[in-house]
C-alpha cells in the first residue's frame, strides 16, 4: 500500500510523491525560543519526530529541517524584564527546549536553523521580491504587498475581500494596504538589529521560514508541517513570499497537527491554561506523554486531562508488562502449542503487522497503528501467561520483531523491560513510603504461615500490603507483586 497523506492545501488524501526520487525534503515550523514548552508543542514535536522515523523506516533518505525563532518581539520583552540581551533569553530557552525534548526521545533533525544566523539570506530574498514588485519599502519597513500575489489565500481558503473587512493597519505603520505584512522593521532604540539596504533593522516573523527552508531544501520540497494555527496568516504568507520569489511550486504536501485543548479550549500561553511539559514529566513518565499524543490522529484535536494521561501511563506499564513476559520466555523447550494452533497465531501475527504499516501508510494514522500493537500484547498474554516452557522459537522471534520494528517507528515500548518496570516500581514504592526490601520481607513471612496452614495469619498480611497499596498473586513459579493501583 502507497503511504497516502492528507494536503491541507487540496483538502484530501494524496499519494506521496517526493520531488526528487527517494530523498525527502521536511521543514516543520518551531519554537519560538522566550519560555518553557507546554505540551501543546509536545504533540508537535511528538507527530512530526514519528513522520520523520516513518519516513525513515519506509527507506527515504529525509532531510528534516526545524527552526528556532530566536529575534522577536515576545524575546524582546522577556529580555528587557529580566534584565538580559535577547540572545540571552534565546540561548536559555534552546537549552531548555532540548532538555524536554530529549525526554520525550526526539531523534535530532537534520537542521536546526537560527532565524539571527540566517539575516544575509533573509535580506536576500526581501530584495528579490522588491525586485520582483512583491513588496516595497517605507522609512526603513520592508512590506509585502498581499495584493500582488495572485491566488493568496489558498492554502486556508480565505477569501482576500473578506481578510479586507478585518484588517487594519496598526499605530507607527506605514504600509499601503492593510492586508499587507511586514518582511523587515526598522530597528526601534535597543532592540537587536542588523544593517540592510534600508537601515538598521530585523526581519519579520513569516519572512525567516521561508528563508531557511529554501536554503537547506531548495525553491521546491515535499513536506512542509506546523500546528493547525500556522495555517493562516503564517503559511499563507511563506506561500506568497517563496512563490513569489522564485515562481515555482513551494512545497507538495502541507501537513498541520491539531490542538491540544484544555475543557474543549486551546491550550495557549495567552490564555493560561497550559502545562509546562517539565511539570507534567514530574508526575508522569515520558513515554506516557508520548503514548497520549499517539493515540489520537495527528489531525484530531485532543482534550488533555490528568485522568487521560493516566490512562495512557497505565497502557504502557501493561504493554511493558506483556513485553517483559515474552522476553523472559525459556530459550528451549517443548511447543506450547499445538501446531495448527501455532499456524492460527503466526497468521494473526502477520494480520496485526500489515495492519500496522497500513495504518500508518493511511496519513501516518499511529491511533490505528497502536491498536494493532496492543492487539498484539493481549496475545501475548492470551498464549504465553503460564509458560512453564518455551514456544515455538519462530514465533517469539516473528513477535519481537514486529515490536521492535514498531517501537523504534512510535518512540514507546523502546526501552528494556524489566529494567523500565523495575525504575517504576521503585518510584512508586517511594512514593507508598515503601521500600522492596520491607515488601519482600512481609511476603516471606506469609509465605512461613501458609506453610504452618496459619492461613487467617497470612491473608491478614495479604490485606495489610493490598492496603498500602500492594496486590499480590501465587502462581506455580511462586508469589509475585505490583502496585495495586496499576
Amino acid at each position: 500500500m502507497p503511504l497516502r497523506i492528507y494536503d491541507t492545501f487540496t483538502r484530501s488524501k494524496q499519494e506521496f510523491r517526493p520531488i526528487r526520487g527517494n530523498h525527502v525534503g521536511m521543514y516543520v515550523c518551531g519554537i519560538t525560543v522566550y519560555d518553557l514548552c507546554h505540551i501543546g508543542h509536545a504533540r508537535s514535536a511528538i507527530v512530526f519526530d514519528t513522520i520523520y522515523r516513518y519516513l525513515q523506516a519506509k527507506s527515504y533518505d529525509v532531510t528534516f529541517v526545524k527552526n528556532f525563532t530566536d529575534i522577536d518581539d515576545k524575546i524582546i520583552n522577556r529580555a528587557n524584564r529580566e534584565g538580559l540581551t535577547a540572545g540571552q533569553v534565546a540561548e536559555r530557552y534552546i537549552e531548555e527546549y532540548y532538555r524536554d525534548m530529549d525526554r520525550l526521545g526526539l531523534r535530532k533533525p537534520t537542521h536546526e536553523p537560527r532565524a539571527t544566523l540566517h539575516i544575509g539570506g533573509i535580506i536576500d530574498l526581501v530584495q528579490e521580491l522588491i525586485r520582483k514588485g512583491h513588496a516595497y519599502e517605507v522609512s526603513g519597513d520592508v512590506y509585502y504587498a498581499v495584493r500582488s500575489f495572485q491566488g493568496y489565500g489558498k492554502l486556508s481558503g480565505k477569501d482576500i475581500e473578506e481578510l479586507e473587512a478585518g484588517a487594519r493597519v496598526e499605530p507607527g505603520e506605514a504600509k499601503r494596504d492593510p492586508l499587507d505584512f511586514a518582511l523587515w522593521k526598522k530597528s526601534k532604540p535597543g532592540e537587536p538589529s542588523w544593517e540592510s539596504p534600508w537601515g538598521r533593522g530585523r526581519p519579520g516573523w513569516h519572512i525567516e521560514c521561508s528563508a531557511m527552508s529554501t536554503h537547506f531544501l531548495g525553491e521546491s520540497f515535499d513536506l512542509h508541517g506546523g500546528g493547525m494555527d500556522l495555517i493562516f496568516p503564517h503559511h499563507e504568507n511563506e506561500i506568497a513570499q517563496s512563490e513569489g520569489a522564485t515562481g515555482k511550486r513551494f512545497v507538495s504536501y502541507w501537513l498541520h497537527n491539531g490542538f491540544v485543548q484544555t475543557n474543549k479550549e486551546k491550550m495557549s500561553k495567552s490564555l493560561g491554561n497550559f502545562f509546562t511539559i517539565r511539570e507534567i514529566l514530574e508526575r508522569f513518565e515520558p513515554q506516557a506523554l508520548r503514548l497520549f499524543a499517539l493515540m489520537h490522529h495527528y489531525r484530531n484535536p485532543v482534550d488533555f486531562s490528568e485522568q487521560s494521561l493516566r490512562e495512557a501511563e497505565k497502557a504502557l506499564y501493561r504493554g511493558y508488562a506483556s513485553l517483559r513476559l515474552l522476553r523472559g520466555l525459556p530459550a528451549t523447550g517443548k511447543p506450547l502449542l499445538l501446531p495448527e494452533r501455532l499456524e492460527a497465531l503466526s497468521d494473526r501475527i502477520d494480520e496485526l503487522n500489515n495492519g500496522f504499516f497500513e495504518a500508518m501508510d493511511d496519513d501516518f494514522n499511529t491511533a490505528g497503528a497502536l491498536s494493532c500493537l496492543f492487539d498484539l500484547m493481549r496475545l501475548i498474554n492470551t498464549h504465553f501467561k503460564d509458560a512453564t516452557a518455551g514456544p515455538e522459537t519462530g514465533v517469539v522471534k516473528g513477535i519481537d520483531a514486529f515490536v521492535r520494528k514498531a517501537a523504534d517507528i512510535l518512540g514507546v515500548f523502546d526501552s528494556d523491560p524489566s529494567a523500565f518496570l523495575s525504575s517504576r516500581r521503585e518510584k512508586r514504592l517511594a512514593g507508598l513510603g515503601l521500600t522492596k526490601g520491607a515488601v519482600e520481607e512481609m511476603l516471606e513471612r506469609r509465605a512461613l504461615l501458609r506453610k504452618e496452614r496459619a492461613f487467617k495469619d497470612a491473608d491478614a498480611i495479604r490485606a495489610e500490603l493490598l492496603r498500602q497499596g500492594i496486590s499480590i498473586m501465587d502462581t506455580p513459579g511462586g508469589t509475585v507483586w505490583d502496585i495495586a493501583d496499576e
